[in-house]
């Protein structure tokens, strides 16, 4: 499927998500909001395999943005503490996107490699820059795997925000390879890090 066709579908699942939810939660509605909130479960959930099946991180990243800004959307107004968390997200990923773009240019970001110290992992990910995108997969990680902690999530939503986090995992992996790509000339000169304790 087109990156396109996957962003409509994400859409398309948060929604019916959200109205599954509302119905739920309406007397003499619960069937159809059961219908509409499986439905939409299990639509968000084959679209984030299909964009982690693509190896593409701008593909993942574009879906998982996606996802968050419907989580925004639909997010109640009185709810600042998620409502911070999902802008905070949101953002990240746009730097990312930024990064991505960045990283497609070899001679920029060579040059934009020599601003990351080489002695720390902190500033290092197996040797290459930890830039925006690997950022914004850590913060979302860690995000995502706090929300599995959550009491009252069903096994399916765990499901999906599992697939969430493997799709991190494979946004860092899809985009180190890029940054390898883009840095061929002095990736025998780059510092390995020692662990941070």
């Amino acid at each position: 499927m087109d990156p396109a066709g996957l962003l409509t579908n994400i859409l398309l699942g948060a929604t019916n998500i959200d109205k599954g939810r509302k119905n739920l939660a309406t007397k003499g509605f619960e069937p159809s909001g059961r219908i509409l909130y499986e439905d939409g479960i299990s639509l968000v959930l084959s679209i984030f395999k299909k964009a982690q099946d693509s190896l593409d991180p701008q593909t993942m990243i574009l879906v998982e943005k996606t996802f968050l800004q419907q989580d925004l959307q639909f997010c109640d107004e009185a709810d600042t503490v998620t409502r911070s968390s999902l802008t905070q997200a949101i953002q990240s990923f746009n730097d990312a996107l930024r990064c991505l773009k960045t990283v497609e240019d070899s001679t920029l970001y060579k040059a934009v490699e020599t601003a990351f110290p080489t002695n720390t992992a902190k500033y290092r990910y197996k040797g290459l820059p930890r830039d925006a995108v690997h950022y914004a997969c850590g913060a979302h990680r860690t995000r995502l795997q706090n929300s599995l902690r959550t009491p009252g999530i069903n096994m399916i939503e765990k499901a999906v925000l599992n697939q969430r986090i493997a799709n991190t995992n494979k946004i860092k992996i899809a985009y180190t390879t890029k940054q390898k790509k883009s840095l061929n000339d002095t990736r025998d000169s780059l510092v390995m890090p020692t662990k941070m304790s």
